[in-house]
């Protein structure tokens, strides 16, 4: 099964409609055909955790044969992604602006946007050091609007190196021209910025080779979550980024009974419909709403085992929804 042969994939959605879940449940379904598989969480609200019934650290963690699990802290990430900043300028700048300089950077953290640079630095080591080490790679990601800026960065922020590189030329031609006889000119900050370039070339090279990584969104059969996911999809096809594979997650089972279950499956009808027409070239995989929470491994394991038998159907649905 295609599906089931990536080496990356991500999963996006409303907040509330299942993400985490079914980020566990594909990697632990991906651990099963016998692959090596790490779940990270970037997610501020994490709850892999809590799914597999373990306390994380923030290091890499195995909870079963095969699967391996990872809760970035974005906090914690911002921190490291500033000082790394600090120390690459180390050298670069006279010590008496240095104390300057530190002010600047820190306050460029508080900005718009920090938060999602330093933890798309944080997924581009994880995919650049481990791709090799495991057989997928599965990220459950924060809810919508904080995904889109987190997979339209490596375009965006490619852009912004141009400039800067384009610059940086500007500069040591001129410094050059003026200063050293025309003697071509080492200049540190221009490296580091090509090998920063380049590490975003090559994770961009891996979010659009469509062989390699799958981009999945959850939503539920309900109004807000069928607009949000419409425009996320909108959105990132603009940055190149195609999205193949929906979840609907909750739907209301034929066996629930009841006038005011028939009410929610009349009204859920609806939406499934506006699905299908919305979103009629995707590969939809529907899923029952279960009769209890995500509370023990074990129902875990059934929430998965929907998910098997959905990916087996193709886009039908394994419960009647008429």
């Amino acid at each position: 099964m295609d599906f089931l042969n990536k080496k990356i994939y991500f999963v996006g959605g409303k907040g509330g409609v299942g993400k985490s879940t079914t980020s566990a449940a594909l990697a632990l379904l991906l651990s099963k055909q016998g692959k090596d598989v790490l779940l990270v969480s970037t997610d501020p609200a994490h709850n892999t955790g809590d799914l597999f019934h373990i306390e994380l650290t923030g290091e890499i963690t195995s909870v079963k044969k095969g699967l391996d699990v990872l809760e970035i802290n974005s906090g914690k990430e911002t921190s490291r992604y500033i000082n790394g900043v600090k120390e690459n300028i180390k050298g670069l700048v006279k010590s008496t602006m240095l104390d300057e300089v530190h002010r600047q950077i820190d306050l460029a953290a508080a900005s718009p946007g920090a938060e999602e640079a330093a933890l798309f630095d944080r997924i581009t080591s994880l995919i650049l050091e481990t791709v090799h080490q495991y057989d997928s790679i599965v990220f459950d990601t924060a809810p919508t609007g904080h995904t889109i800026r987190l997979l339209t960065l490596p375009e965006l922020m490619g852009v912004w190196m141009d400039g800067l590189l384009d610059r940086r030329k500007k500069i040591n031609k001129n410094y050059t021209e003026w200063m050293n006889d025309g003697d071509p000119v080492e200049d540190p900050i221009y490296e580091k910025l090509m090998e920063r370039k380049n590490r975003f070339m090559k994770v961009r090279n891996y979010l659009l080779n469509q062989g390699q990584t799958e981009f999945l969104f959850v939503l539920n059969a309900e109004r807000l979550p069928i607009l949000e996911t419409t425009k996320a999809i909108n959105t990132l096809h603009n940055h190149g980024i195609d999205i193949h594979t929906l979840v609907v997650n909750k739907i209301i089972p034929v066996e629930a009974d009841g006038q005011f279950m028939e009410n929610r499956r009349i009204n859920e009808k609806i939406y499934l419909d506006d699905i299908h027409d919305l979103f009629s070239k995707k590969r939809k995989l529907l899923l029952p709403l279960l009769d209890k929470d995500i509370s023990s491994f074990e129902d875990l394991e059934i929430f998965t085992c929907n998910l098997r038998n959905s990916l087996l159907e193709g886009s039908q649905p394994s419960i009647s929804v008429q």
